[in-house]
């Protein structure tokens, strides 16, 4: 699997060099590490977005909403997926260029993660 925020084709790393597309690529890279997690979640699994929207106690437009990666989730969403679903999520928000303390080094060498520079803050989020 690979990390879901390099460009995953050639019109989608041109698109990046967009300021607009960048500015909103970098807002959603949480949405998106989750959607990819939910998914694969789902495939492990062999889950339809109705069975994994009862496991998680949500109704299944919102199980669609959260594989879309358009929107961020909240932190209650996050919170009820590791719940219900057993899986770790860390997410770990420091001052741009300040090295992370606080997720584990194999966890930043994992496919399960993300890192994205918002406003002046670099953002990572990992899930295991």
């Amino acid at each position: 699997m690979s990390d879901v925020f390099i460009p995953h084709s050639a019109v989608e790393a041109e698109a990046l060099l967009d300021p607009e597309y960048r500015v909103e690529w970098e807002r959603t890279a949480l949405a998106r590490a989750v959607a990819l997690r939910l998914v694969i979640y789902r495939a492990d699994h062999k889950l339809s977005q109705r069975d994994l929207a009862e496991r998680l106690g949500i109704k299944q437009p919102q199980v669609n909403r959260l594989e879309s990666g358009d929107v961020n989730p909240s932190i209650d969403t996050l919170a009820r997926i590791a719940d219900r679903l057993e899986i770790e999520i860390a997410l770990d928000i420091r001052p741009t260029g300040a090295p992370s303390r606080l997720i584990r080094q194999r966890a930043e060498t994992t496919n399960n993660i993300a890192t994205y520079t918002a406003r002046a803050a670099t953002i990572t989020v990992a899930a295991t």
